[in-house]
C-alpha cells in the first residue's frame, strides 16, 4: 500500500503539468489556461490501482523456476507456428479484400521497421554492443541513395548495393574509436556518432540541401517498367494489360520492402550458423573469454558494425525512393531509440520478436492515432506492462546456433576423474 501510494504521488506529480493544465487560445481573452482535474484524478487512480495490484501479485505468486526442457520445446513449435502464419499473412495481405491504400502504407512502414530490428538486432542481439546510433546508418543509406540518384542519374538497382557499401563503410569507421569500449561509454560514443551526422547532414547545404532536404528522388521500376498513373507505353499497367492506377506502385513497393526484409533475416539466420556468428554470441557472452579463445575481437566488432549498417543503409534506400524526399528531420535520436526498443522488447537476439515487437509498436502505435494526446501514455504503458511481465522481450527463447543431437561420451583423458 505503501509503495502504490508512493506511485500515485509521483504520478500526480507528473500529470498536474502534462495533463491537469492546458493552454488554449480564446477569441476574446487571448491565451487562457484550461484546468482538467478530473482527468489527472483518473490517471493517478490507475496508476494507484495497477501499482497495489501488480505488489499483491508479485507477493502471492511462487518463486519463478528456471524454463523446463518441455517449456523450451512448446515455445520453439509455437514459433515455429507462428513464423510461417505471419509471413503468410504478408504475402497475401495485397489481395486480401478490404486492403485499403493505408493498409499497404501501414505494411510498408511495418516492414521498414522488421528490417530495420533485424539490422540492429545483430549489433545489439548477437554481438551485445549497445549501439544508440543506428539512425546514422539508415540516414547514410537514404541520402546516398538520393544523391546518386538525383546527381548521376543511377538506378535504384545500381544505388541500392552502393547505398549498403557505403553505409557499411561508415559502420567500420565508427567501429574502429568503439573497440576498447563497452556498456554505456559505447552507448555514449554511438549516440554522438549518430548526432554527428545528423548535425553534417543539417550544416552542409552544398550536397545535402541542409533542412530544406533533397527532392524529386527517382521511383523504382519494374525491369525498367515505370508505375505511371495515367499508363502509356513502357509502364506497368500497359504491358500487363492492367487498368492504371496508382495502386500498383504501392503494391510493388509493398513487395520490395518484403523481400528486402526476407533477404536481411536469411542472411542472419545464415550468419548465425557460421563461425562468425559464433564468434559474435561468443564477444556478447564474454569479451575475456572470447579473447582467451583466440578469437579475434577486432575484426569481430567490425563485422558486426558493417553488416548490420549495411542493412540499415538498404532500408535507407528503400525510405527515400519510396518517399521521393529525405530531410535531417526524419533520423533524429528518436528513430534510434524506437529500433532500440523494438529488439529489447521483442527479445535480444530473436528474429521472430523482433518481427513481432515491430508490429505491435509500429502498427499498435498507428491504431491509438485516435486517442490524440493520449496514445504516447497508452503506449508508454504498454512497453512498461511488457518490460515488467515479459522482462526478456515477447520471445525470450532463442534456438542455439549448435546444439549436440545427444549425450555423447567424452574420453577419459579429457576429464579429470576419468570417468568419460
Amino acid at each position: 500500500m505503501r509503495d502504490a501510494v508512493m506511485a500515485a504521488l509521483v504520478s500526480v506529480v507528473l500529470f498536474v503539468p502534462l495533463v491537469g493544465l492546458r493552454t488554449d487560445v480564446s477569441p476574446g481573452s487571448g491565451l487562457i489556461i484550461r484546468t482538467r482535474w478530473a482527468d489527472v484524478a483518473i490517471l493517478v487512480g490507475l496508476v494507484f490501482v495497477g501499482r497495489l495490484v501488480l505488489n499483491l501479485w508479485q507477493d502471492q505468486r511462487p518463486a519463478r523456476r528456471a524454463p523446463t526442457a518441455r517449456r523450451t520445446e512448446t515455445l520453439r513449435r509455437i514459433g515455429t507456428f507462428v513464423a510461417p502464419l505471419l509471413l503468410g499473412f504478408a504475402i497475401v495481405l495485397p489481395f486480401l479484400p478490404g486492403t485499403s491504400r493505408y493498409v499497404l502504407d501501414l505494411g510498408i512502414l511495418v516492414l521498414t521497421y522488421v528490417m530495420l530490428g533485424w539490422g540492429l538486432n545483430i549489433v545489439v542481439g548477437l554481438a551485445g554492443l549497445l549501439d544508440l546510433g543506428y539512425v546514422a546508418f539508415y540516414a547514410v543509406g537514404a541520402y546516398a541513395y538520393a544523391l546518386l540518384s538525383t546527381n548521376f542519374g543511377l538506378s535504384f538497382w545500381i544505388c541500392l548495393p552502393l547505398a549498403g557499401i557505403m553505409a557499411a563503410f561508415w559502420g567500420v569507421i565508427l567501429g574502429f574509436p568503439v573497440l576498447r569500449l563497452r556498456g554505456d561509454y559505447l552507448a555514449i560514443v554511438t549516440l554522438a556518432f549518430g548526432e554527428i551526422i545528423r548535425v553534417v547532414l543539417i550544416n552542409w547545404v552544398s550536397l545535402t540541401g541542409g533542412p530544406n532536404g533533397i527532392s524529386g528522388i527517382p521511383r523504382p521500376s519494374f525491369f525498367g517498367l515505370n508505375f505511371t498513373a495515367g499508363g502509356g507505353p513502357g509502364s506497368f499497367a500497359d504491358f500487363f494489360g492492367l487498368e492504371p492506377s496508382p495502386t500498383h506502385r504501392v503494391v510493388f513497393l509493398y513487395y520490395l520492402i518484403l523481400v528486402l526484409a526476407l533477404l536481411t533475416n536469411w542472411v542472419t539466420l545464415r550468419l548465425r550458423r557460421q563461425p562468425l556468428g559464433r564468434a559474435w554470441e561468443a564477444l556478447r557472452e564474454d569479451e575475456i573469454a572470447c579473447r582467451a579463445l583466440g578469437i579475434n575481437v577486432t575484426n569481430t566488432k567490425l563485422t558486426a558494425f558493417a553488416i548490420g549498417a549495411m542493412f540499415g543503409g538498404f532500408a535507407g534506400a528503400f525510405f527515400a525512393t519510396r518517399q521521393a524526399f529525405v530531410s535531417p528531420e526524419s533520423f533524429t535520436f528518436i528513430e534510434s531509440a524506437i529500433i532500440l526498443a523494438i529488439v529489447v522488447l521483442g527479445g535480444l537476439g530473436s528474429q521472430l520478436g523482433v518481427a513481432l515487437a515491430a508490429l505491435v509498436m509500429i502498427g499498435g502505435f498507428e491504431a491509438f492515432r485516435d486517442l490524440e494526446e493520449y496514445r504516447m501514455l497508452v503506449f508508454g504503458g504498454a512497453m512498461v506492462a511488457i518490460m515488467v511481465w515479459r522482462p526478456r522481450g515477447l520471445v525470450s527463447t532463442r534456438t542455439p546456433s549448435i546444439a549436440l543431437g545427444k549425450r555423447r561420451a567424452i574420453s577419459g583423458d579429457l576429464v579429470g576423474e576419468g570417468q568419460g
